[in-house]
């Protein structure tokens, strides 16, 4: 009988070791996980205040053309590019937009195509889109149709 208790000496050692790599392995996994879904969570918020940007963009050259008439002019072909960061101490902190116009000659009616690129890593000079490989890079794009 005591040959039989000398050969279970170590079971108890080897079982411990395999809950500890059992256990490491979860830990392991459980924070992959959890920093995945932050990183992801974070560039979910980033993606909708470069929306809100890009529609700030958008709503800015709605008004300087549809009030003012100096955003896109008349002249058929010519397109204007206007690039601009957003301002200080609001949410959308760290956007630049660059809204472009295009206008054409529909005979009797001019129409307009405005596009308002948002990004939080703008090029020089505050114009997006910035052709860069940062993970944390984020832009939205909205396009408008319309005549006057």
């Amino acid at each position: 009988m005591t040959g039989a208790l000398y050969k279970q000496r170590g079971v108890s050692l080897v079982t411990a070791i395999f809950l500890l790599v059992v256990l490491a392995g979860l830990a392991v996994g459980i924070v992959t996980v959890t920093s995945t879904q932050q990183s992801g969570a974070a560039l979910d918020i980033m993606g909708t205040r470069a929306y809100l940007a890009a529609r700030a963009g958008v709503e800015w050259g709605l008004y300087r053309q549809l009030r003012t008439k100096n955003l896109c002019g008349n002249a058929t072909g010519v397109v204007t590019t206007n690039s601009f960061a957003l301002p200080a101490g609001t949410t959308l902190t760290g956007f630049s937009v660059t809204v472009t116009c295009t206008p054409t000659v529909n005979s009797p009616v001019v129409r307009y195509r405005l596009q308002s690129v948002a990004c939080n890593r703008p090029a020089a000079g505050n114009v997006c889109p910035n052709p860069s490989n940062n993970p944390d890079y984020v832009q939205r794009v909205i396009q408008v149709d319309f005549g006057s």
